[in-house]
């Protein structure tokens, strides 16, 4: 990723810097739950643009997140998957997931990622 000039040193702050856009975490959760290419992020329920998708994929891969993958299946095939850095963000969006299953009324959790201990 870049080396941008920081808004402050405050570890919430440079941390939404790099994943703290809905877009972002809803594409961690989809890779979370095993989507790896891009017109399965594009079928998403919450349908981002692909112009949007395409811009955040490169963040995430450029923030060392997600990394993207050639398919054994050949024919220029690829996916994007979380790497470790990526995967270590899944309990906070476990935690998000369950804030919202207690704070908000009718939402229900239909993906849910998998432990990061997997």
């Amino acid at each position: 990723m870049k080396s941008a000039k920081r808004r402050s040193i405050c570890p919430v702050a440079c941390s939404l810097d790099i994943f703290g856009d809905k877009w972002t975490l809803l594409l961690i959760r989809d890779m979370a739950c095993g989507k790896a290419l891009f017109k399965e992020f594009a079928a998403s329920p919450e349908r981002i643009a692909t112009n949007i998708l395409t811009d955040r994929l490169e963040r995430l891969v450029a923030g060392g997140l997600a990394e993207s993958f050639v398919s054994q299946q050949g024919a220029g095939r690829g996916g994007y998957r979380l790497t470790a850095k990526g995967r270590s963000l899944l309990p906070v969006l476990s935690a998000i997931a369950d804030w919202g299953l207690r704070h908000i009324s009718g939402t229900e959790a239909r993906l849910r990622p998998p432990s990061a201990s997997r």
